[in-house]
Formats: C-alpha cells, sequence, structure tokens
C-alpha cells in the first residue's frame, strides 16, 4: 500500500486547511496552536502549563468486565457520588460463559450503582459501549475517557481516550488526567475511495504503515484534508475506532456538514460543533493517505499490522499462509501446530467463518452494504458460516425497517443482538484451526477462542464488512468486494429511534441516591490491602517473555476468563495462563514469603530460610549491603517482556499481577500509555531496560535504596542480579513520572494514595 500511504517524517505547515507547506514565515508555537486537538486540550486543561497536562473529561464511561474493579477502587478511596456522567453498558459479559449467576450479578451491582451513585445504566444487548456513546455522548469539542482501549469518539469532534480503570477512578474522585502535551500527527486525506473499499480497509492500510514504526504512539492523529468531505459520517467512524491499533493516544477529525447532518439525524443538532484547524496550523507529523489508491485489505493474523491487500494474498497464498505459521510459532512454539496451507483449494482460499460486529463493524453503513452484496445471495451449507451484530438495537430497528436484515438472513446471515463478544473469545468461537475474516478489532493470538494450554487455536484475519459479503457470497472462498461485477452501492438513509433507549436506559439525570443498597453477588470482592513500597527490593524472575510485542491478551486473557474480572483473587489464577503457564504457580510461591514477611521479621524469615535459593540470593545481597534485613526489604516478582501492554485497556493486565505480589515489570520499552499508566496505579515499578537484559527467568534481582530513587526521580536506577554467589550491577530506569505517579507507587497502589489522602 505504499502508493496510498506515505510518511513525511517530519513536520509540516497546514495551510487553510488544504495545503502543506514545508516551512513558513511565522512561528511554530503560535501555529501548533492551530491544531484541532490543541484547542480542545486547553478548553479541558486545568493546569496553567500547556505543556504538563492536566485534564478533566466531560464524562466517562466503563462496560460490564471493567465497571465493577473501577466502583470498587473508587468505594474503597471514599467515593460518595459521580461527580460527572458515568454511564455503564453492558456489552461484554452479555452471555453466560462460565455458567452460574456471575455475569448477571454484576449487571444487578451496576444497575444499583447507577442508583445510588447518579449514573446511567444501558441494559445488556441494547448497545455495544461505543455505539451508545456515539450515539448519546459525543459532542464537537467534548473529551471522553472510557475503560475501553477502543474509546475514540473523534469523527464526531470528541476527543476520546481509552485507558484502564484506575484513571476513570480518579475522574470520580475529582482529579486529573496528567500528561505531557502530546505531539499531533496531521493524518492528510485525498481523493475518494472506490465502490468495494470500505472504513476497515483504510484502518488496515494506515495500521499496517504506522503500527510497526511507532510513528503516531502516544500521540493524537488529526484527520484533515480535501478527502474528508468524500467520507460518509460512518466511514469516517470506521476508520477512526480502529486507530486505536496504531497505538495512538487519540485521535481527532476536522466536522462539517456531514457531521451536523449526523448530529440532526440523532436529535442532536446542538451537541454540533464545526471544527477545523486555523489558517496555519503545525504538525509534528504528516501521513499522505491517497484514498482512490485505496484497495480492499486484509490484516492477516495474528495483528492488525499484518496488513495486505486482498489482491496479494490471493496471488501469493503459499508463501503468505506459510508467513503466518511461522508467526504462530513464535507466540504458540511447540503447543499446537496451525495448519493454514491446507484451507487452500484449487488455487483458493477457503475461509470457515465470517462475523461482522461490534463497535468497528456493526454500525448501519456497513451492515447496509453487506446486505446489498448479499440480496439474493446464498452463502450455502457447508462449513462457512456468517453472524452479523449490530452494534445497537435503534441499528438493528432500522435495518429491520429498511429490509437490509431481510436480505442478510435470506441469504444465510444470523443476525444477533448487540454484544462485543466476537472481539474477544466470547461469541462465534471459531472451531480448532479455523480461520475466520471478521470486520472487528482485533486478531491477536490467545483471543478469539484460542487455548494453546488445552491444545486449541484458532486465526482470525480482519476485513470490511463489503469483502466478507463479497466473500460470503462466494461460499468462504476469499474474494475482495471490488471483483463483483457491476458493483453498485447506494446511499442509505437512517432514522434514529431514540424511544428504543427511553424505554429501557436507566438515566438518573445525575441524581444520587445514597439509600440504594449495592447488591453484590458472592462473586464480587474487595481488593485486598496492598503494602507501601519499601526501602529496596529483592525481585525473583518469574516469566521471561521475548516475543516483539506482548498484547494485553497474553497478560491476563479474554473469553471466559472476563466474567471473573469482579474477583480479583479469582481472575489473578488465569494471570499469563495461555502464554506461560508455571507464572502463577511460581509467582505465589514468592507472594507467600513476602505475607510472611509482612506479618513479622520471625515469620519472615523462617520463610526465607524455606526457600534455598532465595537463602543465597540474601547472603549475596549482604555481603555488600550490610543494612538490608526484612525490615526494610520487600520480596515480589517481576517479569521481562520486551514490549508489553499492545491491545486491551484492561487494567486486571497489571492488577492480577500486584495481587499475585508482583512489584515491577521490566521491559525495553511499554507498547502504551494505558498499560504502563495501569502499573503505576497498582503500585508497580514500570522498569526498562536497553539492549540484552543480564537475567534470566528464576532469577533473583536486588534493588537497592527503591523507595528513595523514586522519591527523587532518579534517572537511573542501580539493580544487581545474584549470579554464582555474587552480585552484578546493571541499570533500570523508570521514564517520566508525575508527582501524583511517584506518591502512587510510593503508596503501594492508587487506592492507598486516596486513603493517605
Amino acid at each position: 500500500m505504499s502508493d496510498a500511504i506515505s510518511v513525511r517524517n517530519r513536520g509540516a505547515y497546514l495551510k487553510n486547511g488544504t495545503e502543506l507547506i514545508d516551512s513558513l514565515d511565522v512561528n511554530k508555537d503560535e501555529a501548533k496552536k492551530g491544531t484541532i486537538a490543541y484547542g480542545i486540550l486547553k478548553s479541558h486543561n486545568t493546569s496553567d502549563n500547556m505543556e504538563k497536562l492536566k485534564i478533566k473529561f466531560d464524562c466517562i464511561t466503563s462496560h460490564d468486565i471493567t465497571y465493577v474493579g473501577i466502583i470498587q477502587t473508587a468505594r474503597a478511596s471514599g467515593l460518595q457520588k459521580f461527580p460527572l456522567p458515568y454511564i455503564l453498558t453492558n456489552c461484554h459479559n452479555s452471555l453466560c460463559a462460565v455458567g452460574g449467576t456471575i455475569n448477571e450479578d454484576d449487571h444487578v451491582f451496576g444497575l444499583t450503582a447507577a442508583k445510588k451513585y447518579g449514573g446511567t445504566y444501558v441494559p445488556p444487548n441494547l448497545a455495544v459501549i461505543h455505539q451508545y456513546a456515539r450515539e448519546m455522548l459525543a459532542g464537537g469539542g467534548r473529551m471522553i475517557l472510557g475503560s475501553d482501549s477502543h474509546t475514540r469518539y473523534g469523527a464526531l469532534g470528541t476527543m476520546a481516550m481509552g485507558e484502564g480503570g484506575p484513571e476513570l477512578v480518579k475522574q470520580l474522585l475529582q482529579q486529573t488526567y496528567d500528561i505531557a502535551m502530546p505531539e499531533v500527527v496531521a493524518i492528510y486525506l485525498h481523493g475518494d475511495v472506490n465502490p468495494g473499499v470500505g472504513p476497515q480497509d483504510v484502518a488496515i492500510a494506515l495500521i499496517g504503515k504506522l503500527f510497526k514504526e511507532g510513528i503516531v504512539k502516544n500521540k493524537v492523529m488529526e484527520f484533515v484534508g480535501p478527502g474528508v468531505k468524500a467520507l460518509s459520517a460512518d466511514f469516517r467512524i470506521g476508520i477512526d475506532v480502529m486507530t486505536t491499533e496504531t497505538t495512538c493516544l487519540s485521535s481527532i477529525w476536522q466536522t462539517d456538514d456531514e457531521i451536523a447532518l449526523w448530529y440532526d439525524t440523532h436529535g442532536r443538532r446542538d451537541d454540533y460543533k464545526e471544527l477545523k484547524p486555523a489558517d496555519v496550523a503545525y504538525y509534528d507529523n504528516v501521513v499522505d493517505v491517497d484514498l482512490s489508491a485505496m484497495k480492499p485489505m486484509i490484516a492477516m493474523p495474528y495483528h492488525p499490522s499484518c496488513a495486505y491487500t486482498i489482491e496479494e494474498v490471493n496471488a501469493n497464498l503459499k508463501d503468505i499462509l506459510h508467513e503466518v505459521e511461522e508467526r504462530a510459532k513464535i507466540s504458540f512454539g511447540d503447543k499446537v501446530k496451525v495448519d493454514l496451507s491446507g484451507k487452500i483449494s484449487n488455487g483458493k482460499l477457503l475461509t470457515d467463518q465470517g462475523v461482522i460486529a461490534g463497535c468497528a463493524g456493526g454500525g448501519f453503513e456497513n451492515l447496509c452494504v453487506a446486505a446489498d452484496i448479499l440480496d439474493g445471495a446464498d452463502t450455502g451449507n457447508g462449513e462457512f458460516s456468517l453472524s452479523v451484530y449490530p452494534a445497537s438495537m435503534p441499528v438493528y430497528m432500522e435495518l429491520v425497517r429498511n429490509g437490509a436484515a431481510e436480505k442478510l438472513i435470506g441469504a444465510g446471515a444470523v443476525v444477533k443482538p448487540a454484544f462485543c463478544g466476537p472481539c474477544f473469545g466470547a461469541g462465534d468461537t471459531p472451531s480448532n484451526n479455523a480461520f475466520s475474516i471478521r470486520h472487528s478489532t482485533r486478531n491477536f493470538p490467545n483471543r478469539e477462542g484460542s487455548k494453546v494450554q488445552e491444545g486449541q487455536v484458532s486465526s482470525v484475519a480482519l476485513m470490511d464488512a463489503r469483502s466478507i459479503a463479497a466473500t460470503a457470497a462466494n461460499k468462504g472462498i476469499l474474494t475482495p468486494a471490488t471483483d463483483l461485477e457491476g458493483l453498485k452501492l447506494g446511499k442509505y438513509k437512517y432514522h434514529f429511534d431514540k424511544s428504543i433507549y427511553d424505554k429501557r436506559v436507566f438515566d438518573s439525570k445525575g441524581v444520587a441516591d445514597s439509600s440504594t443498597e449495592l447488591k453484590m453477588g458472592p462473586n464480587i470482592k474487595d481488593w485486598p490491602k496492598m503494602a507501601e513500597l519499601t526501602d529496596n527490593l529483592i525481585l525473583k524472575v518469574v516469566s521471561e517473555i521475548h516475543d516483539p510485542v506482548t498484547t494485553t491478551d497474553e497478560l491476563i486473557p479474554s473469553g471466559e476468563t472476563s466474567s471473573y474480572r469482579s474477583n480479583p483473587l479469582r481472575l489473578a489464577e488465569f494471570a499469563l495462563s495461555r502464554r506461560d503457564p508455571e507464572y502463577v504457580g511460581r509467582a505465589k510461591a514468592v507472594r507467600e514469603i513476602e505475607t510472611a514477611r509482612e506479618k513479622s521479621v520471625s515469620d519472615g524469615e523462617a520463610a526465607v530460610n524455606a526457600d534455598k535459593e532465595l537463602v543465597a540470593a540474601m547472603k549475596a545481597v549482604k555481603a555488600e549491603f550490610s543494612d538490608v534485613n526484612l525490615e526494610n526489604t520487600g520480596i515480589g516478582s517481576t517479569i521481562f517482556a520486551v514490549k508489553p501492554g499492545d491491545g486491551s485497556a484492561r487494567e486486571q493486565a497489571a492488577s492480577c499481577q500486584k495481587v499475585l505480589g508482583g512489584w515491577a515489570n521490566i521491559a525495553n520499552e511499554y507498547a502504551t500509555k494505558r498499560y504502563r499508566s495501569n502499573l503505576i496505579n497498582w503500585g508497580m515499578l514500570p522498569f526498562v531496560i536497553d539492549g540484552d537484559i543480564p537475567f534470566k527467568n528464576l532469577d533473583y534481582i536486588f534493588v537497592p535504596d527503591i523507595r528513595n530513587a523514586v522519591a527523587e526521580k532518579r534517572a537511573e536506577i542501580a539493580a544487581y542480579v545474584v549470579k554464582d554467589g555474587g552480585l552484578e550491577k546493571f541499570s533500570l530506569s523508570l521514564g517520566e513520572l508525575t508527582e501524583n505517579e511517584k506518591q502512587i507507587i510510593l503508596d503501594g497502589c492508587l487506592i492507598n494514595f486516596n486513603r493517605v489522602k
């Protein structure tokens, strides 16, 4: 896709919203203020320094595998009332994946919490979190924070960010979201897309170009240029939601009459605001996107950045499928055999399953286009199946009214209610060694149903709804929509029926009822107590991961484990289970020693003496640091991963490690800001190490004077690996910490920090 997307790798000025210029005789710092992003961030910044932002959001939103933990954390920190609109949706734990009453107990908790603290509760299957936010919460110039990584409403003029739960807790406690002023990258669109090319095609092409090189990592993607006006609102939304996969911080688009019409349609014209760059705006980098050169794309397993044109895959099937099988070995080793070459029949790739779903695929326009392509077609009664999940009940209703649902069902598709399950392995999970094509958000390993430790694996590729429909019409043979002869797609008129929400959504209008009793099912548990950071640390390495990137799905798997996210101790048993099954046992063994140490020095000595390797490590440490003892030295676990934290915002990727006695992560870099923030908010040290590591799995690492090092924000932190009865020195760093982040680590976690306050 080099012809369609190019990166300048340098800054540029945008003049009059259309002309890119390398140099202008203007003040660059002033021109930086001309971006859309700068204006929105400034209006939400509560500090007097635009380089060090302290953001307060207009509203926050969570779904049912995050809101229980968030509210429990906020309650433990003194929550009395939601001080800003908080919307609790129920789109992840809508199936009873593990049996029993667990999921519905969480929903009842959510409803009673909305009543007690003054929030809004959206019942299961009514809408996925991001569709509800688009339809009911977004507004021009607003900022929304969500506890889901795909919190992206930039196409509607709303700067939205997905973060782990503790960042939402801070907003509930009237604290701030503290970040350095991010760089802003112009995504300069021009040209017009061809029939058969959809938003997921553009998104996959962008992710393939931007992810690996980290061009937009922790930056704001600002979509500008003459090509924006050629795209419908739904098309823009479909690109925007996938910007998360580039690892950007957030996104924002220029708005126009098309977006004004979108707000009109949803009965919220007053929430529209025209947004555009100033006459002269400076961007830190520019990505040039020629929409007219876009082709149908496919993101092959096992990452959205594994981007190819479908044409390229069909022309090089054996080679590309072999590449996928080799990539599988990196993640799965010899635990399972991925056989995709066997999917080739008569030179064609036979897919097993198609899914169009959720916040990325389940929009009105995507499903109408798919219905048109499938009108009169027959998906067949073989292995291939097609499932469709409208993103909200209002969308579903309109598909029924305009006949699109009839076309889909008539072709053999199954239309299902709003649900995020296909995105993370809790709905339409493929069979073992199946190849599924999906218009959804992710295709990580260990995600859509894979249980490698039990010999089960599936492979998911991402595609646009248009080409999925074309493939379905071809009974599962991989087919780009542009191959369809005489393809003509119309424009679709949407009628939003708000009464569907009026009848079912509980909206407190911000009024709290303190007399409401929270209903807590037997699986809902409080967070265990956590200790403050000790003067020194002895860390045992209990897992070592050398994959290029480690996702949050590998740190804490999704699927059926999601039902346990309101039970910290129970959920922790699944940590790294699909990546390193030995991790939990090793971490718990270290935690038992630390628990004994915290109880009393004598208990700690007995626990240490029962572990010969730890005895030897303590001996080596005391030989050089005579003042080290069990009163001033904590004992915990750590993991090493090259680049952990890609993907989901789930705080549990960090909190489960903390619950199991983790004190730190060591990495060459962190894939996302949100994962690093999760570590910090759970009192874990986000160590960074340059180059090769001097330790290996099961080694002990001693970090002397760590409490003072954090308190003083030392740029370099001395550490020692225990080897052959002695200590070998190496260096770690923590990166930049805000004052609050520093204190959270010192206090042991965000809950402790707020209790101290």
